[in-house]
């Protein structure tokens, strides 16, 4: 006996089957377990969201990031180019999180400059259900890596309150930070509920680690329930600032960027059209007036700028040979083409808090210190490292989000 389930209403509610009258137990039949499954067919559901890349760096949408995974899935796909983001990352997410607008889930900002007012708060109101929390309900297996900046400043601690931690917002499994960035070479990470000791080791990245993991749970899901379809959303700490990646990913760029932000547009812009990601006819908007030109700029200047702009281009790279990882495992467990994936690249517009020459202490920034360009340059062979935690000038923010006017922060 099998009973029709309800999908209408969350949780799913179990049969009420009738009571037996059988008195001997071994004469009687058992009504059938009582499991929710996902409906027949249901996809497996794989999100990726990249932090801070604007609409015109990548190679996918013409830019000069090459990110071939991102391409071939584009290639074999749906490119779409009206994707609407806030101007920053936590209102993003939560939209996204909930198909909910921002101010709905009290996230007109984020987290860290919430206010009591109301559509403010930056605690997600409990009449609005988490994506996540659906698929779980509906019988997915639900997982989350990465950036996790939908949890209020002061609700992360062993305090709490936890309501809105990721696994109790409707995910299963979580390895990943709270806050809007982290340091990639010893991240403060998290996994589950608990805070677990920062991972150290030759070469370690949080990229690479957080990739490891995601496969490593979709194989161990797929083996225990093979037919239970699953549902992951990989939020990469990349590209926000600290912008941090090996050096050999950096080398791959080395003079690329020399020609300058305002040849860059250009160049981007000539690709957007070929591409056919923006009409043809389409006029670069007006470069904001405190961008400088890139001729007008001294040597030591475009020196500088140009090998942060080498180290930004080699994070976005190296962040989507990891997704390629990604889908590499999903070929191989035989479950590429059965996943809806949604390759997003960017929360919002490429940040433009870097400032006007960058800085190689993004701390710097939030505390209203201007670090300048002949102390930086004593850095250039490190930038990039350990020892920085670098973002790069405002220049290649407004390049990046080609053929746009302005910048992440602005609405």
């Amino acid at each position: 006996m099998s009973y029709p389930m309800d999908r209408t209403h969350l949780p799913i509610a179990e049969p009420d089957y009738p009571h037996s009258t059988v008195l001997d137990a071994r004469d009687a039949t058992p009504p059938p377990r009582f499991e929710v499954k996902a409906p027949e067919g249901a996809p497996n559901v794989l999100v990726i969201l990249i932090d801070d890349m604007g609409f015109g760096m990548s190679s996918a949408f013409g830019g000069p990031v090459r990110m071939p995974s991102a391409e071939a899935l584009a290639a074999n796909g749906l490119r779409y180019n009206q994707f609407h983001t806030t101007a920053l990352c936590s209102p993003t997410r939560t939209a996204l999180l909930s198909g909910r607008n921002h101010h709905m889930n009290n996230m007109g900002s984020i987290t860290e400059t919430a206010t009591s007012f109301p559509g403010n708060t930056g605690q997600r109101p409990n009449n609005v259900a988490p994506l996540a929390e659906m698929l779980r309900l509906n019988g997915y297996s639900t997982a989350f890596y990465g950036k996790n900046h939908e949890t209020a400043a002061w609700e992360v601690s062993p305090s709490g309150p936890t309501d809105r931690w990721p696994t109790r917002s409707g995910f299963d499994e979580f390895y990943g930070f709270f806050g809007g960035e982290t340091d990639q070479w010893t991240p403060t990470l998290y996994h589950g509920m608990n805070r677990i000791p920062t991972p150290h080791g030759p070469g370690y990245n949080l990229m690479t680690d957080m990739t490891d993991h995601a496969v490593d749970w979709m194989r161990f899901q797929k083996a225990l329930t093979p037919n239970k379809p699953f549902f992951v959303y990989f939020a990469p700490g990349a590209t926000h600032a600290p912008h941090h990646v090996a050096p050999e990913w950096i080398a791959k760029y080395k003079g690329k960027f020399d020609q300058g932000w305002d040849k860059m547009r250009e160049e981007t812009l000539a690709k957007q059209i070929q591409l056919g990601v923006v009409p043809a006819g389409t006029k670069l908007a007006a470069k904001p007036e405190a961008i400088k030109n890139w001729d007008k700029l001294t040597p030591d200047e475009k020196k500088l700028f140009a090998r942060q702009m080498e180290v930004y281009a080699a994070f976005g790279e190296y962040c989507d040979y990891e997704i390629g990882r990604l889908f590499d495992a999903l070929k191989e467990m035989e479950q590429f083409d059965n996943t809806l994936i949604f390759y997003i690249i960017g929360d919002n517009g490429t940040s433009a808090e870097g400032g006007e020459n960058g800085v190689f202490n993004e701390f710097t920034y939030f505390n209203g210190v201007k670090e300048n360009v002949p102390d930086m340059l004593k850095h250039y062979d490190d930038w990039g490292g350990p020892t920085t935690y670098p973002h790069m000038a405002a220049g290649w923010a407004i390049a990046g989000d080609t053929p746009f006017m302005w910048a992440k922060q602005v609405a």
